[in-house]
């Protein structure tokens, strides 16, 4: 029972980090791509377009970064046992 609670973590937190990276990809490519079609129209607003789209995009992967690593940390968290479950493990082994 102990160890499909543990593996049910490690999906949990693989599918969480899968979830976030294609969202932040989402988010980026929509936003270059909003960017290149305000440049293709107004060619001299370039730099501020590239500019207002480096903002929100250094954000996003900011974000993507952070949940990667909470989820990096869940996964860290599930892998370590707890005290009482490591007494409870060596006494079901002596038996």
């Amino acid at each position: 029972m102990e160890l499909t609670f543990i593996g049910m973590g490690y999906l949990g937190a693989g599918i969480g980090a899968g979830l976030v990276l294609i969202g932040a990809a989402y988010g980026i490519g929509k936003l270059a791509s909003s960017a290149l079609e305000g440049t293709a129209r107004q060619p001299e607003a370039a730099n501020t377009i590239r500019t207002t789209m480096i903002i929100p995009a250094a954000l996003i992967e900011g974000i993507a970064l952070l949940a990667l690593v909470i989820c990096l940390l869940i996964v860290m968290n599930f892998g370590m046992p707890k005290e009482g479950q490591l007494n409870k493990i060596q006494t079901e082994q002596v038996k």
